[in-house]
């Protein structure tokens, strides 16, 4: 059932009337160059089929976006993903960033935080600031955000399986700022699951790593209100391989085994819900990646009227979407910013809330200031100069759209029928059923290019001789040295008689199935380090073995 009464015919006299509480700007016609643009089209005559499948922007389904003017009302956030080296040189990218018309943060962190280990670890050799930021304490995350005011800015964060620490860090810096706790917005990834199938940067098992996720919707839901709690990620899925069908699919199936473990661990639906957002991948099939946004948005609001949600705030798929990495090519580089720019325009005309676009160098290393700023302009240009974000869904109507969108949700609710039939996302993770099927789907792309069935400009087709590389971005090797000396410092002038202490509280709590979020924060606020709280949470829980 729709929130809006029956009816079997609705006019744009009709709509207008209803838009009438919108101002002026949002209503149903613009004037433009000398003509008029409607706000939102629709069908003059509309039956009931039509409302219950697609529907209006803003009401359920929400196959026509989760907002009623979309971005008439408000532009995506315009978020660019970075993070490399120390703190300081992290936090000078941001800052260039904010100046440059980024409207959030996105953090990327290191492999040996992302895994839970400092930066002195043996297995962190090599590897300590290369793909994004090293944290090692509170301390570097204080630097990481000087000067920037939490409660001004929504910060992503990419981290899952130490995401609890991570997260605690980042609210203490708020505290220490003066800012509320329940201020701060953003959000944290804090999805295991697509790492076991994915990604590989896991710690400890699934089942207490879902512990930690719920415990992290049960503080977020008394304390941080405006901040979502986890980012139910498809775009790794993608990447690894799968198809649009595939990353749908497993995607919500993720989402639906989050939802049922808050609800087995007590928790109200409809309270935590509104706080889950989702991550899609803008693969370089723009159609299909428009039809995929439209049929994920659908299917998430039915699965959860399913699972009992009553608030229309639950029933809201809100993403964030990336542009497709595997994409990018390390021949005649300039064809990215082509690639990049029609991968987030399919993401705008799919009804994205938020989005980061690849710059043009990163198949061959972290991109250059020049390059993040034109992956930027290029999202601007597409806001404030292409008119797709005047009206709302504008690719809505098409045949082959909407037929796209229909088979899209269709094959993706028979896989996850599948996962259901056999018993579930962990067990088959366990069994290694997702990973199968993502396997065998990038093994049939990669065949295709090879046999020249699928074209890659500048790769099998079109190719040139390129006589140099364009300036590219290195992290010196000094950045490690520098980064464990300062964690030595930090280790030898802390109480660490008060660190001991706060780790035995959090071990005896992870032991006894206490919640976990409260002890973390008293660690991280006497400056226990991130690999220091993940081993005490490495000898309760083990860590996890890929079977496969």
């Amino acid at each position: 059932m729709t929130e809006h009464p029956s009816y079997t015919s609705w006019t744009e006299k009709e709509l207008a009337a209803s838009l009438s509480r919108f101002p002026e700007r949002y209503k149903t016609f613009y004037h433009h160059g000398g003509a008029e643009i409607p706000r939102l089209s629709v069908p003059t005559s509309i039956g009931q089929d039509y409302d219950e499948k697609i529907g209006f922007p803003g009401r359920y389904p929400f196959t026509r976006g989760v907002q009623p003017t979309m971005y008439r009302g408000r532009l995506w956030t315009m978020r660019q993903y970075a993070g490399f080296s120390t703190a300081a040189e992290s936090n000078k990218r941001y800052r260039y960033l904010l100046d440059h018309g980024t409207t959030g943060l996105s953090v990327a962190f290191d492999l040996p935080t992302q895994i839970g280990y400092d930066s002195d670890h043996a297995m962190a050799l090599g590897e300590v600031g290369k793909v994004g930021v090293a944290i090692d304490s509170l301390a570097d995350m204080e630097i990481l955000f000087e000067g920037i005011p939490l409660d001004k800015v929504s910060t992503s964060m990419t981290i899952n399986s130490p995401a609890m620490v991570l997260f605690a860090m980042y609210v203490v810096v708020a505290q220490k700022q003066g800012v509320a706790t329940e201020k701060i917005k953003g959000t944290i990834q804090n999805d295991i699951l697509k790492e076991y199938v994915a990604r590989g940067t896991y710690i400890f098992p699934p089942r207490p790593s879902l512990r930690l996720i719920t415990d992290i919707f049960r503080w977020c839901g008394k304390n941080t209100p405006l901040f979502n709690t986890i980012s139910i990620s498809g775009y790794h899925i993608r990447e690894a391989g799968s198809t649009a069908v595939q990353e749908v699919a497993f995607t919500l199936a993720n989402g639906v085994t989050y939802v049922k473990t808050a609800l087995e661990a007590g928790l109200e639906l409809d309270h935590f819900a509104r706080r889950l957002a989702f991550f899609f991948n803008a693969s370089s099939d723009l159609l299909e990646e428009v039809a995929k946004f439209r049929a994920a948005r659908r299917l998430w609001a039915r699965i959860m009227k399913d699972l009992g949600a009553n608030k229309p705030a639950s029933w809201m798929l809100r993403f964030h979407t990336q542009t497709a990495g595997n994409t990018l090519t390390a021949q005649q580089i300039d064809n990215n910013i082509v690639r990049v720019t029609l991968q987030a325009l399919s993401a705008v005309l799919g009804g994205t809330q938020s989005l980061h676009t690849n710059s043009r160098d990163e198949a061959l290393s972290l991109p250059t200031e020049e390059s993040v700023r034109t992956a930027l302009r290029t999202q601007q240009v597409i806001a404030y100069e292409t008119g797709v974000a005047n009206t709302v869904d504008p690719l809505a109507g098409s045949y082959f759209i909407e037929e796209l969108t229909d088979r899209i949700e269709s094959e993706a609710v028979e896989l996850m029928a599948k996962i259901d039939q056999a018993g579930g996302v962990v067990a088959c993770i366990e069994d290694g059923f997702i990973q199968r099927q993502i396997e065998h789907s990038a093994y049939a792309y990669q065949r295709e290019i090879e046999s020249g069935e699928r074209i890659i400009v500048g790769v099998n087709k079109f190719q040139v001789e390129e006589e140099s590389r364009p300036p590219l971005l290195r992290v010196s090797p000094e950045v490690e040295a520098e980064q464990v000396d300062r964690l030595q410092q930090l280790k030898a002038s802390r109480n660490n008689d008060q660190v001991d202490q706060c780790l035995s509280s959090l071990r005896s709590a992870a032991q006894n199935d206490g919640e976990l979020m409260e002890p973390v924060l008293a660690c991280v606020r006497e400056y226990a380090t991130l690999g220091e709280i993940c081993d005490v949470l490495r000898q309760v829980f083990g860590e996890y073995r890929d079977r496969q």
